[in-house]
């Protein structure tokens, strides 16, 4: 994919929105080509610098920027000249989505493997043992602990893992409890 077509991408657009923020988001969707210094793009892109800063640091821990260092010989100032290198983010991208499928297949254990009761008043959620320990009533406000049915939840998590699972070309069998 080239490099224009990566920018023009609605997720990447998103990832890049997801790290560097609204405020970031200017430096992100628009790197100029070579190097440049933080100043110049708060400059050109009439942002403030520290948010400019920001998002560079986000860029580069993300491994989507790097910069190179120069000192002044006569002030001894230390100027950083920043590169964007996104042409990973589609790998990277490839990765996040194993991490949540990885995320939502450890939860989708957890809602099969346990039953849960609730506290209507509160809103507190807790697995069988928690509730016996409080004799089925809430702790907080001492309403009695209702049982809970997961069933949504469980086939809303097995809708997006199978999705996942399409979507990055791996099994596909059924989930296994």
């Amino acid at each position: 994919m080239a490099f224009e077509e990566l920018l023009e991408d609605p997720v990447i657009q998103k990832y890049l929105h997801e790290l560097v923020g609204p405020k970031g988001m200017p430096v992100a969707a628009a790197p100029p080509d070579g190097e440049v210094t933080d100043e110049e793009l708060a400059e050109e892109l009439g942002l403030e610098l520290n948010d400019v800063r920001r998002a560079l640091f986000i860029l580069y821990e993300n491994d989507l920027a790097s910069y190179r260092r120069l000192r002044d010989e006569d002030s001894g100032w230390l100027t950083y000249l920043w590169t964007f290198e996104y042409e990973e983010i589609p790998e990277q991208l490839e990765e996040e989505m194993h991490r949540l499928l990885a995320a939502l297949e450890g939860r989708y254990e957890y809602e099969m493997e346990n039953e849960f009761y609730l506290c209507e008043r509160c809103g507190i959620r807790f697995e069988f043992g928690e509730a016996m320990e409080f004799g089925f009533q809430c702790p907080e406000c001492g309403n009695e602990v209702d049982a809970m049915e997961n069933t949504r939840l469980v086939d809303a998590m097995e809708e997006r893992i199978e999705k996942l699972r399409d979507e990055l070309g791996t099994e596909t069998a059924e989930i296994e409890v």
